[in-house]
């Protein structure tokens, strides 16, 4: 029976190998974070191979399946991201001197004359603090393309390798047998669980973003389907997404059309996607994978910090992933596991009762015996 002094230590000890370990993962976030992308884009893509192996199909075949599938996600991300420059670039355009918002340089001296107490002397002054302003914002864009061309290289070697190996795991259980049973079981569960995340995101993101682009085009916003595709990746940010894709056309809508433009807008994010994100779509999260929502949103901020802007996308599956490799596999967990979120972590009803049952053989004829 351990002393309190030593299981104080013991936990100072985790702690410390948990803080020298997500500091190395932090130096590491431009290698870790594509691959987190690569291992959620196959284990999503991997039924495809199991399909076609239990129809008799090679298996050769079955990771040429997984890695086509792969590839097809990460071009509709692509294409998504695409459409949302060309609308940028659309709308950098309009903002430009002789474009259709001129006159918000006009509208943002307006406003700098109120904050200092008086006109400015030439409203062509915002417009040369604006437009500097936008290009060094398209030229901070452009330095990033050579990091995310160096990512997606990574990303789709690693969908490669990976999709070799899920289809060689496909074969664990016939290997292994009833020794790695309960192990497999969870890494299934694990899988299961990530699928279930993304395809309930994904119905609920397609019927958000739908519904906030076509409300925005009718409210008169520019650019409204670079906002419906911000929407779209946003919602795969638990809890706090909405208010990331709210806050660029707010601005916008008030610089373009003031004020009632503005709560427009707002009122029609507050109707859409709080009703979907914030009240609907947790429960069928919950039901999908058993995280809490404090949990989910904490993970946000977490995994935001420690692999970048990736995490926030990924808060999910990489929570799931650390519960499983953590906490399941045990009964000292299962409060912390009920804790989290999982709805299936109950003790048994002798153990919950605080009484454990010594098993016997079922040929035994000896009256079972109960110890407190």
């Amino acid at each position: 029976m351990s002393t309190p002094r030593a299981a104080g230590t013991h936990v100072l000890v985790v702690l410390a190998c948990a803080t020298i370990a997500l500091a190395g993962a932090w130096l590491l976030r431009d290698v870790i974070a594509p691959l987190a992308v690569a291992l959620v884009v196959v284990v999503i893509c991997s039924p495809a191979s199991s399909a076609l192996v239990r129809r008799g199909w090679p298996r050769g075949l079955g990771v040429t399946a997984i890695i086509l599938l792969a590839y097809s996600v990460l071009l509709a991300m692509g294409a998504l991201v695409w459409i949302a420059g060309v609308q940028f670039i659309d709308l950098l355009g309009d903002l430009s001197p002789g474009g259709d918002l001129t006159h918000v340089a006009s509208q943002l001296d307006s406003w700098a004359a109120l904050g200092t107490g008086g006109p400015s002397s030439d409203s062509g002054d915002a417009a040369r603090i604006v437009v500097p302003a936008l290009v060094a914002v398209a030229q901070g864009v452009s330095s990033a393309v050579l990091g995310i061309a160096v990512a997606l290289f990574l990303v789709c070697a690693y969908v490669v390798v990976m999709a070799v190996d899920a289809g060689r795991y496909q074969h664990a259980s016939t290997v292994f047998g009833a020794r790695k049973a309960e192990t497999i079981a969870r890494i299934s569960r694990l899988n299961t669980n990530i699928r279930r995340y993304y395809v309930v995101n994904t119905v609920f993101g397609a019927i958000v973003a739908t519904l906030d682009g076509l409300a925005l085009w009718w409210l008169g916003v520019p650019a409204p389907v670079l906002w419906a595709v911000l929407a779209f990746v946003t919602n795969f940010i638990p809890n706090i997404g909405f208010v990331i894709g709210l806050v660029p056309p707010a601005v916008l809508a008030l610089a373009v059309g003031g004020w009632p433009l503005l709560l427009g807008v707002v009122i029609v994010y507050c109707v859409v996607n709080v009703v979907l994100q914030v009240f609907v779509q947790p429960a069928f999260v919950s039901d999908a994978v058993g995280l809490s929502v404090t949990l989910s949103f904490f993970a946000v901020v977490f995994w935001t910090v420690i692999i970048g802007p990736v995490g926030a996308l990924l808060a999910v599956p990489l929570t799931l992933l650390a519960r499983t490799l953590l906490l399941e596999g045990s009964d000292d967990t299962l409060w912390l596991r009920w804790v989290s979120g999982d709805r299936g972590a109950r003790p048994s009803p002798a153990t919950r009762e605080g009484r454990v049952v010594r098993r016997i053989p079922w040929d035994s004829r000896r009256v079972r015996r109960w110890s407190r």
